[in-house]
């Protein structure tokens, strides 16, 4: 039986949440319908806008997506601080970007509005604040115009999405980063490339383009110095730590963007080559500082949705979760117990 939204999404043990949304009937957001020959590639750009003007809108960060066939991967940070600072003005503006005929657009417009109508706004600009913040807001937002856009492609009606986005909660930076390489790596386990430069339309293709622009341009301008600035990863997206040094207020990855290239980059090739050798000595430390054991490690980004479920995190946040949120167990505590070095802890 479905669980009711508020047992998937708790703030209070996490703001990281992988989402999944999947089409209907086998439809397919993207890519090519074996069926039918009808190649749907273009509709990816029509999901990486979405999320790109969302991210700016919502305070929710973006940390990685991947657009497949027939399905989306997120993962999302849901940062609550900005709503607190948002003037009434701000969010008015803010929700009448997201719904253009709304009485808060007629109000930006500078409209002539009725007491009432000016009314109605001052009563509603609390639940708009909240719903800023709301993931099941955030998917709305994007499914909703999505599936209009795909209806009226294909000259149909009806159902787009297969019913409810998925949610996992993302506990402990293990999990994240974990869950993160599982998404970034989502085409090359696909089949559907052989690098992370080539899979297109991925949140791991767009930082590392913008890293290697952010590159050429200091070989252009070595007097600039750029060393630990946010230049080089892209703006839609949440940053890694070493970017942001000098704003310690702004919410980042928790890891250097190099371990974690160098990390996905070789977990990418043992999935594609099926190797079944040990991990080399330069990716070790970095699982031993995410507690993460390392013979679990590609088993458990190969297969992390059908081996973990709604929570995954160290044995300890798991049990804190659930003691917040009244559940006495927990489906799929054996594969968190495998994939970390000491889950007591």
């Amino acid at each position: 039986m479905t669980s009711a939204r508020h047992c998937s999404i708790d703030l209070a043990s996490t703001p990281y949440y992988h989402i999944v949304s999947r089409c209907a009937q086998s439809s397919f957001l993207c890519g090519e319908d074996p069926l039918t020959g009808k190649n749907f590639d273009h509709r990816k750009q029509w999901l990486v806008d979405h999320i790109k003007t969302l991210g700016e809108i919502f305070s929710i960060d973006v940390c990685a997506y991947s657009a497949m066939s027939n399905h989306y991967h997120l993962i999302l940070h849901v940062d609550l601080a900005p709503t607190k600072q948002w003037t009434d003005r701000e969010v008015i503006e803010r929700w009448a970007n997201l719904f253009p005929k709304s009485i808060a657009a007629s109000a930006v417009a500078g409209q002539s509005l009725t007491p009432a109508q000016r009314n109605a706004i001052d009563l509603q600009v609390d639940t708009w604040r909240e719903r800023l913040s709301d993931i099941s807001w955030f998917m709305r937002c994007i499914n909703e115009p999505l599936a209009r856009l795909a209806n009226q492609e294909d000259g149909c009606t009806g159902r787009f999405w297969e019913g409810r986005f998925k949610s996992q909660a993302l506990l402990d930076e293990g999990a994240l980063f974990t869950c993160m390489a599982y998404v970034d790596l989502n085409p090359i386990r696909a089949g559907i490339c052989q690098t992370l430069e080539d899979s297109d339309f991925t949140s791991i293709q767009a930082r590392i383009e913008a890293y290697q622009q952010n590159q050429k341009n200091k070989h252009q301008e070595k007097s600039l110095d750029t060393t630990d600035q946010y230049p080089n990863q892209p703006s839609q997206l949440l940053p890694f730590d070493a970017y942001l040094r000098q704003e310690p207020s702004q919410t980042t990855l928790p890891m250097n963007f190099t371990d974690y290239l160098t990390l996905v980059e070789w977990t990418g090739q043992a999935i594609r080559d099926d190797k079944k050798g040990a991990i080399p000595a330069h990716i070790t430390p970095i699982l031993q500082r995410l507690d993460i054991d390392q013979a679990q490690w590609l088993v458990s980004v190969k297969y992390f949705h059908s081996r973990f479920y709604r929570m995954i995190g160290k044995l300890s946040c798991l049990q804190q979760a659930c003691r917040h949120m009244g559940q006495s167990w927990l489906k799929g505590l054996g594969a968190v117990k495998a994939l970390y070095v000491d889950p007591v802890k």
